[in-house]
């Protein structure tokens, strides 16, 4: 079995799917620690005239703490921040009614804790680009067992092209002529709709690729 072991991220670029394409299953693991500079809380989008970051504010500052035990910062306004950037970026993208309201559903829920927030929404990205990988959540670290283990590498601060995952692979977006490589994967459902799947499993980068 092709099993691979990944951070959970939020709303997972697209580096990230091109890297689990293949997988029959993927593994998470709750009790890894809360990392400073991650994708755990923030994902990219497109706007008119920019590529805006989404955060989730968590609380406290830096927590060391196991990552299903960081709570999200609902005293914060940031439901209505997200939701109302997406509106205003892919409102008019062709799939967006369709895929909106799953994603809407997800936000609406008063989740208390990050790691089962994104854990939603990943289950969620999954069944819309209908791929049967099994996600499968491990208690333990998981170092001792034997898959593909590509935690810690897909991180901010670090171009994709320094990876081993991801060839973009361009496709119709809503703004400007130039095409913007990696965003979160509501840029590509929204924009390409089930064209999704075949553009993500192009978009993986082979050996020869190099």
């Amino acid at each position: 079995m092709n099993q691979i072991a990944v951070d959970l991220h939020f709303l997972p670029s697209l580096e990230f799917f091109a890297a689990i394409a293949d997988a029959e299953e993927i593994l998470i693991f709750p009790k890894d620690q809360y990392p400073r500079q991650s994708y755990f809380n923030r994902t990219r989008i497109r706007l008119s005239n920019k590529v805006e970051t989404l955060s989730i504010p968590i609380q406290g500052r830096r927590p060391r703490l196991p990552l299903n035990q960081i709570k999200i910062d609902h005293t914060q306004n940031w439901k209505s921040i997200h939701l109302r950037g997406i509106q205003s970026g892919y409102g008019k993208a062709p799939f967006f009614e369709f895929y909106f309201p799953y994603f809407r559903e997800i936000y609406e829920s008063e989740e208390e804790y990050l790691w089962r927030f994104n854990l939603n929404l990943l289950t969620m990205c999954l069944k819309l680009l209908r791929w049967n990988a099994r996600l499968s959540v491990y208690q333990g670290d998981g170092y001792a067992m034997d898959f593909k283990d590509i935690r810690g590498q897909i991180v901010p601060g670090r171009p994709f092209s320094d990876r081993m995952h991801y060839e973009p692979v361009s496709y119709t977006q809503l703004f400007g002529l130039d095409f913007e490589p990696n965003l979160g994967i509501l840029d590509l459902l929204f924009c390409a709709g089930p064209e999704a799947d075949r553009i993500l499993r192009d978009s993986k980068k082979r050996l020869n690729n190099r």
